[in-house]
């Protein structure tokens, strides 16, 4: 208890000192590098500048992890930096007090929400340029940094459709073996989820699959991350 509520008081004091507030989302119109609840202007930016989405699904007003993550990483100056050049940012709020999200854009989060199968908050959904293929998603962390998260974020691109055209200009040998890194790693995480969906009992047989199933996302995922 004691633990939960140092960290809560740190939060709190990151988030006053960096002034990261749902104020600070727009909810019109979107720009490179700027939150904004404005989704479709949102897709419109990322294709006329392909540039990625960075989808995060929050809950401003009260989820603790999603309030340290906007204090230790997205308020940072190297985030704001590296985001104003590269990433088009989509906030999908799930607050408790209503008045934040304006109730035209409510249904549609909760739409989206579905969509993305998310379960948990934060969540931040990676997708290209074209705003329907999903890079895949990233999490919150307690020693999460601007330049942590940069780095993940940068893992997934790898995974881009410019990514894999500049590589393959530049080196078509390795860029095959790109692909099919990025292949074994889409079907090792698809295999997972088909298996979740069967809802397996929680016995030692089964614990040991899930493990297997982790190691053979972890071994592709550090393939991919070689290129």
């Amino acid at each position: 208890m004691k633990i939960f509520l140092r960290s809560l008081v740190l939060v709190v004091f990151l988030v006053i000192n960096h002034g990261v507030f749902a104020s600070d989302v727009r909810i019109d119109g979107a720009e490179v590098g700027e939150w904004t609840m404005d989704y479709d202007a949102a897709l419109e930016l990322a294709a006329e500048k392909d540039l990625p989405i960075l989808l995060n699904f929050t809950g401003s007003d009260w989820c603790i992890w999603c309030k340290r993550m906007d204090a230790q990483v997205f308020a940072q100056d190297a985030w704001k930096g590296y985001a104003s050049e590269n990433v088009v940012l989509v906030t999908l709020d799930f607050p408790r007090n209503k008045s934040i999200v304006p109730e035209v854009l409510q249904k549609r989060n909760d739409q989206l929400k579905q969509q993305y199968g998310i379960q948990g908050y934060p969540t931040y959904v990676v997708l290209e340029s074209d705003g329907k293929t999903r890079l895949g998603q990233l999490g919150a962390g307690t020693d999460k940094t601007a330049e942590s998260f940069i780095q993940e974020f940068e893992g997934l691109m790898k995974m881009s459709a410019s990514y894999l055209a500049a590589l393959t200009k530049k080196d078509p040998t390795k860029a095959a073996a790109m692909k099919e890194a990025i292949k074994e790693l889409k079907a090792a995480r698809k295999e997972l989820d088909d298996w979740i969906a069967t809802r397996p009992a929680r016995t030692p047989e089964n614990e040991k699959l899930y493990e297997g199933f982790l190691k053979r996302i972890e071994a592709a995922d550090k393939a991919v991350s070689t290129f």
